[in-house]
């Protein structure tokens, strides 16, 4: 069986705040239901203890996935994964860009633990899945409850469902990389934090914020990965607004 992965948007970012190393945020994320990696298990063909066949931009112990799995492992399930994977490989398509605040990866570790979950029959529930998923990444709490939108803050791991219609949004990725962390610290050393903003905002629907307020307004990454990647001004264009850390831009497809 071959299961999707989807992308995300953020339709407003906002930081409210530092809770020792990381950023505290309020962020509307909306999945991209038009572009998603694919995952599925085959049958495994060495002798490595986890094969991961993809095309990945990283070694495999800096994965999602493998951390994913090693993260479950530690939950008590190593017997019953290592038994798995004797035997079987997981097979990723890449689709989403890496490095391009869509949460790719993210997305393809909470894939990765729900399919374990339905597959080896473990029985955990989403709320216990998405605190594996935080030792991960940030973003991976979002994927494993399978919203179309939610608002999420803290530091990723408060996900509350957001009752609206899904927007289509075309994506476009320029080939810039950003570097998540140097984006972070950028604002962290020029920018101002505007919680009272950030409330306003989670109150609002996606299409009442991107008709509402500009693009700087509504991501407060923009300024600080303009700063750092100079080269993403080219791409600055009306009606297009930026993902995440970047390099990602997206715009609303009318019906």
């Amino acid at each position: 069986m071959t299961y999707r992965a989807y992308a995300k948007v953020n339709i407003f970012l906002k930081i409210v705040g530092k809770r020792e190393d990381y950023h505290e945020i309020i962020s509307r994320f909306m999945a991209v239901e038009s572009l998603f990696d694919t995952l599925e298990f085959k049958s495994k063909k060495t002798d490595r203890e986890f094969e991961l066949v993809g095309n990945f931009g990283c070694d495999l112990k800096s994965n999602t996935i493998f951390k994913a799995y090693e993260n479950l492992k530690s939950e008590g399930y190593k017997q019953i994964l290592e038994e798995f994977f004797s035997s079987k490989a997981l097979h990723v398509e890449k689709n989403i860009p890496s490095f391009a605040g869509l949460g790719g990866g993210s997305s393809d570790a909470a894939t990765f633990l729900l399919m374990l979950n339905k597959e080896l029959s473990l029985g955990l529930s989403k709320d216990k899945l998405a605190q594996i998923g935080s030792r991960v990444g940030a973003d991976v709490p979002f994927f494993i409850y399978e919203l179309s939108s939610a608002n999420v803050s803290g530091i990723g791991e408060i996900v509350e469902e957001f009752d609206e219609e899904p927007l289509k949004v075309e994506v476009m990725t320029p080939n810039v990389e950003c570097d998540t962390a140097k984006v972070y610290s950028e604002f962290r050393k020029n920018y101002m934090v505007e919680p009272h903003l950030a409330k306003k905002m989670a109150k609002m629907s996606s299409f009442e914020l991107l008709d509402s307020f500009s693009p700087k307004a509504l991501n407060d990454l923009l300024k600080p990965a303009l700063k750092v990647y100079p080269q993403l001004k080219e791409y600055l264009r009306n009606d297009w607004f930026f993902s995440g850390s970047g390099s990602s831009f997206f715009r609303i497809l009318e019906e």
